[in-house]
């Protein structure tokens, strides 16, 4: 007879206030000693939190559906169950912290009346960027909180608190973590940081220029590890070659000591770093207004430019490198030194 009373099946709701509910009990923990009881409690856990990514990401046989996951992110926002789920997770085995990781990323782009309610909750709970961040430190958890992390910064209002809060200043030293997953983990984040949002990263980096080129040129341009230097010269490159940040790049190429960091890559042994340190290295030559002793560092270095980069060639034909190759030549090669006013 027990068959005719199957239990009823879980809302989307139920999940996650089931989901909640033991979340709140794992993270209060107190003295009980009863180790099977919490053990029940994570295998419970990580059953609902399975059912959640299976409501959010479908299956080998249905597709997700549309009003159940506008359900489930509802509730999953109406209170604070990412705060608990991100603070319990060093509590958590590992397959529920990737299944935990999924459902969290998921929840970013579930619109609910054409609304992130994602970015809404993260707008009020901020501090959860900081803790998510500082996981990097954890080699453990730094993979399962970076992800989070990625899917937390695609809205721009988390990016602008992430970027303009100190901790962005602690990303300079995760991007050389020994650990080469979590160091490059660091280094997407902070890659996005700095390239999704133009008109955020714009005003960051008008308002922050002289410390962050500072740690920025130290850290990465003349750091000793090959990685790390080869990352952080393509990324400058992208970022003053980006039309948003115009102002920034203008500043960067009036600056001798930028310059100097970029000749002394451009003698790199690594092919790679030399051809990165070259679409910079343009943007000094290009300048129409170099200041004089932009110029003078040129002129007095002409000879070395010019026969550097009579061999200079990239491994695959380029047109346009070598384009721009011909017009720094010609730059070059018509230079005439400058007197300071």
């Amino acid at each position: 007879m027990k068959s005719l009373f199957k239990s009823k099946p879980r809302t989307p709701a139920d999940l996650v206030r089931q989901t909640r509910e033991l979340l709140a009990m794992i993270d209060l923990g107190g003295p009980d000693n009863k180790e099977t009881k919490r053990e029940e409690k994570i295998a419970e856990l990580s059953k609902l939190v399975r059912e959640m990514k299976q409501v959010l990401y479908g299956d080998s046989e249905s597709e997700p559906v549309i009003e159940a996951c506008a359900q489930l992110t509802q509730e999953f926002f109406r209170e604070n169950t990412l705060r608990l789920l991100v603070i319990c997770l060093p509590k958590l085995n590992l397959e529920t912290r990737k299944d935990a990781t999924q459902v969290v990323a998921n929840l970013q782009r579930q619109q609910v009346h054409s609304r992130l309610i994602a970015c809404d909750y993260l707008e009020k709970n901020l501090d959860l960027m900081d803790i998510l961040i500082d996981g990097y430190e954890n080699s453990e958890l730094a993979l399962h909180y970076g992800s989070m992390l990625k899917e937390c910064i695609r809205h721009q209002s988390i990016a602008r608190y992430v970027l303009e809060s100190e901790r962005m200043k602690k990303f300079f030293g995760y991007i050389q973590l020994p650990n080469f997953d979590v160091a490059s983990d660091a280094a997407t984040n902070f890659r996005e940081l700095l390239t999704r949002h133009k008109s955020t990263v714009a005003e960051f980096l008008s308002k922050n220029y002289d410390w962050f080129f500072l740690e920025y040129n130290s850290k990465l341009l003349e750091s000793s590890n090959y990685i790390t230097k080869r990352q952080g010269v393509r990324l400058l490159g992208d970022i003053l070659l980006d039309r948003s940040n115009s102002a920034v790049m203008t500043r960067y190429v009036s600056s001798l000591d930028n310059l100097r960091i970029l000749m002394n890559l451009l003698r790199e042994s690594s092919k790679t770093i030399q051809i990165e340190a070259f679409h910079v290295f343009k943007l000094f030559v290009a300048n129409q207004n170099k200041p004089p002793e932009i110029v003078g560092i040129l002129v007095t270095n002409r000879s070395k430019l010019l026969r550097l980069f009579a061999d200079f060639k990239t491994d695959k034909e380029d047109e346009q490198f070598e384009a721009d190759k011909a017009q720094v030549i010609r730059e070059i090669a018509a230079l005439e030194r400058k007197e300071a006013p």
